[in-house]
């Protein structure tokens, strides 16, 4: 669990992200969260040059629905792929499965394709952690996802 913020990070290394694009796969579940961890990735990949025109946003129902929309944006002609979900543990074990399955779906996705994927899910126990990672007083999940796209970005041109 988050305890520090995460948000901050040493702007001086990060990469210039003007020559990237970046796509961005957005889970309408948790809305409220979901939508917050998009502002902090997008101000961030704007923050470091990143042509507005060059990040490319698209909504998907729910987390377990982000690894096929992340497979779809690979396909996009873009460097990186964000995958931006929220799951709040319930009274059932679907919070399990769910969890699981887009962990190691996002996992499939970098091992046996080329474009890497960020792993930008929330797990949290309670909409109060998830609001405090969302832009809340443990900063945002959105900004740490988006400053390792751009690194990602950089390693894979320069692999």
């Amino acid at each position: 669990m988050a305890t520090t913020n995460l948000s901050a990070y040493d702007k001086t290394t990060i990469p210039n992200g003007k020559q990237f694009r970046f796509g961005i796969v957005v889970s309408e579940w948790n809305e409220n969260i979901t939508q917050g961890l998009l502002e902090g990735a997008k101000s961030t990949l704007l923050e470091h040059d990143v042509n507005p025109e060059n990040i490319v946003v698209w909504d998907v129902p729910g987390s377990y629905e982000l690894i096929y929309g992340s497979k779809k944006m690979q396909e996009q002609n873009v460097d990186v792929v964000i995958a931006i979900g929220s799951v709040i543990q319930g009274e059932t074990k679907h919070f399990d499965f769910v969890c699981e399955a887009v962990a190691q779906g996002i996992k499939d996705l970098n091992i046996t394709r080329d474009v890497p994927v960020i792993f930008c899910v929330l797990t949290d126990n309670n909409m109060q952690q998830a609001i405090d990672r969302s832009g809340g007083k443990f900063g945002n999940k959105g900004v740490e996802a988006a400053v390792a796209a751009l690194k990602m970005a950089m390693l894979q041109k320069n692999a």
